[in-house]
């Protein structure tokens, strides 16, 4: 990857269980957690007696260089030298989603690959240390407890709290204090220890240290998995979930030793679909998106936590991180969909099923859909707007996003029965929309950043795009007449939209009632996407033509021209509206070049400055699954033909 990630991803699983670099050098600084806050791990490699450090910081040993870091989508590949010898250090988490108890499986690999630099042979002991922080909130909230599982062939160190809490808090900048940490190898020679400190105040301290000799000629190779059991992991309606890879019961130490068994496999399948992605995405676009969608990948799936309801029903639960930790938000859903609809469908299901099971509650007493089900960990219902307070709903962006939604994965699986399971809350929504979305009252939309806003431009398309959804799903029911109904308001709504929204130059505005203002149209993309046509054809060329030329700073295109920020997710969606692929490299080469530049060293935020690259708010969302919008496009996973059938590829 030729561009500076701004953080580097080391082990992604969930929002629980991340650990970044989050320094140009992995021997430069401690890692983090996605928060930010230490979750250290520690590499050293003693060469005949010398050691030397490759991964975090220490006060022994000497540095060893970093010759190259390289980073696909599954894999991040790290190359070290010293005078002796070089090391290749490689962490994958196979986050592969034809296979959800692989992917919801909370293992994740560090290979380490010793050769000779000067042609001589040399012994080298491969040394990882993980913090027992990783399974505290704070360094030193509980008190630590340390047990070897080791058994023949199996080497393993385990670290937790005495006090078990299970899902005892939620919130946005917080970490798990509950479950187990693992650090395990299956190399015969591989030794763990407990390795034990006091702070000042007498806490004690228990961190797991893996020990593996190798040789640069021979037995060349030290396999360890880090891996996290953290007990319970969703609340769900007051009922504790299990996470997805336990739901046939297995243990956490025969899914480690599974996981160590099969990398060898694992990793080749994870080297070919990393390869498959950057082609495609390469061709979609250029070599830029392609390592845009490749960072973005393990990011947006590792912040989501995939559990099975009692039902054993899929529940892909996402975490809102640093916005406010709310779970399963549908407005973080929306933009995030694309990458899982190219990858596996049932997972934006996953993610649709809990804002159904909430708004059939008693307690959701509106005729529009909700924004979120919970605070993560803990899904019990809405936290955002104080659950059902009316202020600060999102009523047209949420009955418009879960309409497009649930449309895109019928058309993606060809399967109109999830729709049909939720059909009375997705017809009282469309209703909504018709009768409220043609030019929407003060309220926010999913860029509640911006504040309230009346007759939002871009809000009214998506009512359209949402009428237009539920047309789809109806006609796919087999109800022509319905359809063709919905249909037909779409495109009285556009006729309206296109003398209401048109500036004077032919582009158009952020709101009905403000001539030369402008806006990113990004939710007009459904309407290619689905192969609808209700814009006539050259209705956005000139407004693309203008985020080109006028609405774009050094990197990146403006969200509107209340401010000089940008949206990573709506900058492609936007992008993905050009005619040509020039074009749409054009703007897309201006995020690569922001994330390359930037000075916020943290997991791809979606919330920047187009003059500065630096970071406004918001970091290591699920919403970076909406780079691959291009993607899906291209792919025609949800495109229809003219009598709204599946384009079969």
């Amino acid at each position: 990857m030729n561009m500076r990630a701004p953080a580097v991803p080391l082990l992604t699983v969930d929002p629980y269980f991340s650990v970044w670099s989050m320094a140009n050098k992995l021997n430069e600084s401690e890692t983090k957690h996605w928060t930010g806050k230490p979750h250290r791990m520690t590499g050293t490699a003693e060469v005949d007696g010398k050691e030397y450090i490759f991964m975090g910081v220490s006060d022994n040993g000497f540095i060893m260089d970093q010759i190259s870091v390289d980073i696909n989508a599954l894999s991040t590949k790290y190359r070290f030298a010293c005078e002796e010898i070089y090391l290749d250090v490689t962490f994958t988490t196979p986050l592969l989603m034809d296979d959800l108890k692989l992917m919801s499986r909370p293992v994740s690999y560090i290979q380490v690959q010793a050769g000779t630099n000067d042609g001589k042979s040399h012994h080298v002991n491969i040394n990882i240390q993980v913090d027992d922080e990783l399974c505290q909130n704070f360094k030193y909230e509980f008190p630590i407890v340390y047990t070897d599982l080791s058994e023949s062939g199996f080497t393993c160190g385990r670290i937790g709290s005495k006090v078990q809490q299970v899902l005892n808090k939620s919130g946005d900048d917080v970490r798990i204090n509950w479950g187990y940490l693992y650090l395990a190898s299956n190399h015969n020679d591989a030794a763990v220890t407990n390795v034990a400190t006091t702070n000042d105040y007498g806490t004690e301290s228990n961190n797991i240290a893996l020990s593996i000799p190798i040789d640069t000629d021979k037995n060349n190779v030290a396999l360890l998995a880090v891996a996290y059991d953290d007990i319970k992991a969703i609340e769900y309606f007051k009922e504790p979930l299990d996470a997805y890879w336990r739901k046939d019961g297995e243990v956490i130490e025969d899914a480690i030793k599974q996981a160590l068994g099969e990398y060898d496999s694992l990793f080749e399948k994870c080297e070919q679909f990393s390869s498959k992605l950057f082609a495609e995405a390469a061709e979609s676009g250029n070599e830029k998106y392609a390592e845009l969608v490749s960072l973005a990948y393990r990011q947006a799936a590792a912040a989501h936590k995939i559990v099975a309801d009692t039902n054993g029903d899929v529940l892909f639960i996402s975490k809102e991180n640093f916005s406010n930790g709310c779970a399963a938000t549908v407005d973080v859903t929306y933009p995030s969909i694309p990458q899982f609809l190219i990858y596996n469908p049932e997972l934006v299901k996953g993610m649709l099923r809990p804002i159904f099971k909430y708004a059939a509650t008693d307690i959701w007493h509106y005729d529009f859909a909700p924004h979120d089900a919970g605070q993560y960990p803990l899904v019990n219902g809405q936290v955002y707007s104080h659950g059902t307070c009316p202020t600060w709903q999102m009523p047209v962006e949420e009955c418009g996003n879960m309409l497009v939604c649930t449309a895109a994965v019928a058309i993606a699986e060809n399967d109109i029965s999830f729709a049909q399971e939720n059909w009375t809350h997705l017809e009282k929504w469309c209703n909504y929309l018709i009768n409220n979305g043609v030019d929407p009252d003060n309220q926010l939309c999913t860029d509640d950043f911006a504040g309230h806003l009346a007759h939002n431009c871009n809000l009214s398309i998506k009512a359209i795009m949402g009428i237009a959804s539920f047309s789809i799903l109806n006609r796919m029911a087999g109800d022509e007449r319905k359809s063709e109904e919905l249909m037909n308001i779409a495109r009285t709504m556009v006729d309206k939209w296109l003398v209401m929204a048109a500036n004077d130059d032919g582009t158009y505005r952020l709101a009905f009632d403000q001539p030369d203002s402008f806006s990113m149209k990004y939710n007009a993309v459904w309407d290619q996407i689905f192969g609808l046509n209700l814009f006539p054809k050259d209705t956005f060329k000139a407004e693309t033509k203008a985020y080109i030329e006028k609405r774009s700073g050094e990197f990146g295109l403006m969200l509107d021209n209340r401010d000089t920020y940008t949206k990573s997710d709506w900058l492609v969606w936007s992008a993905t509206l050009c005619d040509s692929q020039e074009d749409f490299t054009t703007i897309v080469d201006r995020l690569w070049h922001a994330y390359d530049q930037s000075e916020s060293r943290v997991p791809m935020t979606d919330w920047y400055s187009t003059s500065t690259a630096k970071m406004v708010g918001f970091q290591n969302r699920t919403v970076q699954g909406g780079l691959f919008i291009k993607l899906l496009l291209d792919k025609n996973i949800c495109r229809m033909n003219e009598t709204y059938h599946k384009v079969e590829n």
